[in-house]
């Protein structure tokens, strides 16, 4: 009877979807990846906002990475930051939890949450969607979350005739207790307070303004559990409970968070929701993600497909986040208080994203592309260097390479506009040389990285590759020759890796010698291992961007084609130590984690397209589902969607640097992309069925086309790109060298 009426009071506050409109929103299911290791976010937020209010779960490992996870039933509290889709955890901040009863702070633990605020929950009396959740508790407290980008909207209605009160909880997060907090009731409807956590993150610092609409009768304050007087503390772990009188049955909140102050998050607050009216903050949040969603619109019969997609669209719109004030202030890596005239950004989880996630932001969200890269060029006047994986004002450091140069030089390279390209190039040379860089200083002086000398140095050195060859691309474009000559050099150090006697790439060592004896089965995961995430097997098809290289390394068409054909049929023991991340397995290529995801589009450089296609269709028909656990592996803020979205589409970008975008095998009848500008692109899909996964031909603009590829000038500048499909090979099809893509700088 509860989800009953639950249901009814969902639709009853929902807004009226207007006649014409698509509702994009409904085929959006947050808990697709909230089960198994997918790690994504479940609550509130606006497309890339700061906020993410949502339920809290005790942290008990890896699965509770975004602070929640399906199979979990109790909520400690709903926090106002939460990471989506990651393999390390942070984060968790400001947590708020309902309570009645007698005045009591313990989280209590997952078998006895007994004299506690903690309560229970079952999923049948939970609604969830991007912009309003709600939860009526085991207690009987129902709670209700809506979101603009700074501010957290909450509702709770208590049962009649208890105590009403609220715990604010700055100790606990997401994994890491706080080193420094502060609560101060300032008037009968305000608190503020803010809490410093030394975690994944070295340091990230959060304030916020806590605005009631009823009165507070008095705020009790405690250091951890231990009381400490009423209305103001400061400690290393601060806690508070929010009493009010007698007969508060319902009430309303608004939580604005900033990194810089109170005051800015008082101003944040007064800014974006300076009313009551919570159906109109939903309905705002609301907009803006159908606004969002409808940038792609799909035509299929298959209802499941429109579910995951558009889920997918949903995951891929979480990070980054904004990271600045209304008035444009944000915190640096540097702890210096800076000013933006332009959107700031934060959480890239730039090692998984690069590859799939950023080059669709060049298409579906060109006009907040260039404030993504300048936020990276802010970082790098921060802290000397661009971003390896930044987290609300610090650098994590987190994985090997320096994914956020593929960002930026993917970016200048299409053209994006807004963006300093001479700084863009200055700053990506300047990592590429900054020798404090795990690796970097043997790089420079010997070319390549020894296995003795660093640990996951090959993979190290793989990702500098790659990423040097798109400094190499934004040199080209700027004339910058010199530049250019040095990084295509350096782009092709992977080579220095390759045995050519047995085809792999292998670990070697100081004295120049292999790795011996070398099974490239092996992983080690946690910083031992030589390499990342992976394997010998997927590493030595991490060349993506020189494919070709690869190819002629390997003896040409013939041999490459052997040997990827093996990759997606052998089997062996990875050893007891191997990444969890390393899942999703086709023999030894792995769909769960990122160094794979590229792979299946090398056929289409070897003349073989048909086999991209064959394995695209594979990977989406059983890695991508609509249960809980339907995400192979991490979502990694937006990747593995992203790869699922342009696999959708019919086409993948391989090399991060060079908007060639290979053919696969395309999902829908029909895809119209709404660009920014007012473009569209067109794709049409003929004969398309689950059976007919095989492209025969193409068109695009309504002339015969030969290629395997598209370029992203073909794409943005609008048109329609027709796929006639079939049931069998067509092996000519991009079989050709002269209509396989291109992989030089242009």
């Amino acid at each position: 009877m509860k989800k009953i009426l639950i249901t009814l009071l969902f639709a009853a506050i929902a807004p009226t979807v207007s006649a014409g409109n698509k509702n994009y929103l409904r085929y959006v299911d947050p808990y697709i990846g909230a089960g198994g290791h997918g790690h994504v976010f479940v609550g509130v937020c606006v497309p890339f906002g700061t906020v993410q209010i949502g339920p809290q779960n005790i942290f008990k490992g890896w699965d509770w990475c975004s602070g929640y996870h399906y199979s979990d039933n109790v909520l400690i509290g709903f926090s106002h930051t939460h990471l989506s889709g990651t393999g390390c955890t942070d984060l968790g901040d400001i947590q708020v939890m309902p309570f009645t009863g007698d005045v009591r702070t313990r989280r209590g633990e997952q078998d006895d949450i007994s004299n506690s605020c903690s309560a229970r929950y079952r999923h049948e009396n939970e609604q969830v969607s991007p912009y309003f959740y709600s939860l009526t508790l085991d207690n009987g407290i129902h709670a209700e979350l809506t979101a603009s980008r700074r501010v957290a909207f909450h509702k709770y209605t208590f049962p009649v005739g208890e105590k009403a009160r609220l715990l604010i909880n700055l100790r606990e997060g997401n994994g890491f207790p706080s080193v420094a907090s502060s609560l101060r009731l300032v008037d009968d409807y305000t608190v503020v307070g803010h809490r410093i956590v030394k975690g994944w993150a070295p340091e990230h610092r959060i304030y916020f303004a806590l605005k009631s609409d009823r009165p507070i009768a008095e705020l009790l304050v405690f250091n951890d559990d231990e009381p400490a007087g009423r209305g103001e503390l400061e400690g290393e772990g601060v806690k508070g409970v929010v009493c009010f009188e007698e007969g508060v049955d319902k009430l309303a909140l608004k939580v604005a968070v900033s990194s810089v102050s109170t005051d800015n998050a008082l101003e944040n607050l007064r800014r974006e929701i300076p009313h009551w009216n919570f159906d109109k903050v939903m309905t705002t949040a609301r907009d803006a993600w159908e606004k969002e969603l409808e940038r792609v619109d799909i035509t299929t019969s298959d209802e499941r497909a429109k579910r995951i997609f558009y889920t997918a669209m949903y995951h891929t719109m979480i990070a980054p986040t904004t990271y600045c004030d209304v008035n444009g202030e944000f915190r640096g890596h540097d702890n210096k208080i800076r000013k933006a005239d332009w959107t700031n950004y934060s959480t890239f989880s730039c090692w998984d994203t690069y590859r799939a996630l950023h080059p669709w932001f060049t298409i579906i969200q060109s006009d907040r592309v260039g404030d993504m890269v300048n936020s990276m060029l802010s970082i790098c006047d921060q802290q000397g260097k661009l971003p390896i994986w930044p987290l609300i004002g610090g650098e994590t450091n987190q994985m090997p390479g320096y994914g956020s140069i593929p960002i930026v030089s993917d970016a200048v390279v299409k053209g994006i506009r807004g963006i300093d390209t001479q700084r863009a190039l200055q700053c990506a040379v300047k990592t590429a040389t900054f020798r404090e860089q795990a690796g970097i200083g043997f790089v420079l002086d010997r070319e390549y990285i020894p296995a003795d000398k660093e640990f996951e140095a090959t993979s190290k050195a793989m990702e500098y590759a790659v990423a040097d060859w798109g400094i190499a691309a934004m040199a080209h474009k700027l004339g910058h020759e010199e530049t250019e000559r040095t990084f295509a050099r350096r782009a092709r150090y992977w080579k220095h890796y390759f045995d050519g006697d047995i085809n792999f790439i292998r670990p070697k060592f100081d004295d120049g010698s292999w790795l011996t004896p070398y099974d490239p089965f092996q992983s080690v995961h946690g910083g031992t291992g030589y390499f990342a995430e992976g394997t010998g097997w997927q590493y030595t098809f991490f060349v993506p961007q020189d494919p070709y290289g690869l190819i002629e390394a390997m003896g040409g068409d013939e041999p490459f084609r052997a040997k990827i054909d093996s990759l997606f049929h052998v089997s062996g023991d990875m050893g007891p130590h191997a990444s969890a991340d390393i899942s999703g397995l086709i023999g030894q290529y792995a769909h769960g984690n990122e160094p794979s995801h590229h792979i299946i589009y090398l056929y289409n450089y070897a003349g073989q397209q048909w086999k991209t296609a064959e394995l695209v269709r594979y990977v989406q028909r059983h890695f991508y589902t609509d249960r809980t656990d339907g995400i192979i592996g991490n979502e990694d803020c937006g990747q593995m969607s992203a790869w699922h979205i342009l696999s959708a589409l019919g086409f993948y970008q391989v090399n991060p640097s060079c908007g060639v975008y290979s053919f696969g095998s395309p999902l829908f009848d029909k895809v119209v992309l709404n660009m920014p500008g007012g473009r569209k692109f067109t794709i049409l899909t003929e004969n398309n069925s689950s059976e007919n996964g095989y492209i025969q031909s193409v068109e695009l603009n309504g002339k015969p086309y030969a290629n395997s590829y598209i370029t992203y000038n073909d794409i943005v500048r609008g048109g329609t790109l027709k796929f006639v499909m079939g049931p069998h090979p067509n092996y000519d099809f991009g079989s050709a060298p002269e209509h396989r893509p291109y992989n030089e700088i242009r």
